[in-house]
């Protein structure tokens, strides 16, 4: 992919999986599958999966994506193995779900602040913002 340019993924969640729908999988609240495509949340700073706020957050993810659809626009970057992007159920920007549900934190070093206005007070109290935001 050219850096700059705009990539649409648009998938199917389904509970029973069949050959005309994409397959998504959660490795963790800022990393999702997107029919075998990785694809990291831009902006979202979840905890990580040895914390039980990190387990918690990606069981919040896993039940917020089920059966439905989701759309991810990814911007070109690369972040190790994953594409970056923002993505979407229904269009509500899943990143901005998982942090005003209190299960992530806005991280404004990739974000620009997008997210900044939705993070929970109790979630800035328990959560560890990454170095890197």
């Amino acid at each position: 992919m050219t850096r700059g340019l705009r990539y649409l993924i648009v998938i199917a969640l389904a509970l029973v999986t069949s050959p005309a729908m994409a397959q998504v999988k959660v490795r963790d609240a800022d990393t999702i599958v997107v029919s075998g495509t990785p694809v990291r949340l831009n902006g979202v700073d979840a905890p990580e999966l040895g914390t039980r706020a990190g387990r918690d957050a990606r069981r919040w993810m896993v039940n917020h994506l089920a059966g439905r659809r989701v759309e991810c626009e990814l911007n070109g970057e690369r972040t190790h193995d994953r594409w970056v992007g923002i993505c979407f159920v229904e269009g509500e920007d899943i990143g901005a779900a998982l942090i005003a549900a209190g299960h992530a934190l806005d991280c404004r070093r990739y974000s620009g602040g997008r997210y900044a206005h939705l993070e929970t007070p109790a979630a800035r109290s328990r959560l560890r913002r990454a170095n890197y935001c």
